[in-house]
């Protein structure tokens, strides 16, 4: 993910649209100065930002991490490269899992929009089944990458003996859990219990 060539595209965006920095902002309602950061290559968007700055710059949000207009050939593909690229930088764990819970949505989204419109579109049955199994193959692929970042960013404590440790990712999916333990077997002292999930730095 380029930062200079995101802020570049907001900029030509912003201008398509013939909106100033400082309505952009006001619409937003954060600072003019913030706006120009990121039009600089000096900053991101918020994620609580990202859907409304994409919604009043008329883009999606693949296109804003992207900096550029896509076409549908390229979507998937660019969508696949965002992801990996957001897994590698050196954002705020918290950041990355709820950018990669936003990206979970819209794939479900577009897959129930896909699954629902092709009660309306004349053509092949296997075709119709074929784009409803991709579309939910892609909902189960973000799924499995949220459940890999997770892992990534999640180490527990153990309730036993107070030893932290990262469980295999087969224990971890399997593992029972509230939102702050998960049973789990501890690889130091050999026992299962609740233990404290701990988000790292």
């Amino acid at each position: 993910m380029n930062q200079v060539k995101t802020g570049l595209f907001i900029k030509e965006m912003r201008r398509q649209k013939n909106l100033t920095q400082r309505e952009v902002a006001e619409k937003l309602n954060i600072s003019e100065k913030t706006v120009s950061k990121w039009e600089t290559g000096n900053g991101m968007p918020d994620l609580s930002l990202m859907l409304p700055l994409c919604e009043l710059l008329d883009i999606s949000v693949n296109e804003l991490l992207s900096g550029e207009k896509l076409e549908d050939n390229v979507y998937k593909q660019k969508a696949e490269e965002n992801i990996v690229s957001l897994m590698n930088d050196k954002t705020r764990p918290k950041t990355k899992l709820a950018i990669m819970c936003v990206s979970l949505c819209l794939t479900l989204i577009l897959a129930i929009a896909v699954t629902l419109s092709m009660a309306y579109v004349e053509t092949y049955v296997w075709v119709k089944i074929m784009l409803i199994l991709i579309s939910y193959a892609a909902v189960f692929g973000e799924i499995f990458l949220c459940v890999v970042v997770a892992v990534s960013i999640e180490i527990f404590e153990c309730a036993s003996c107070g030893k932290k440790f990262v469980p295999a990712l087969s224990a971890y999916i399997l593992g029972p859990h509230t939102l702050k333990k998960r049973y789990l077997k501890c690889p130091h002292c050999g026992r299962k219990c609740w233990d404290k999930s701990i988000i790292r730095k």
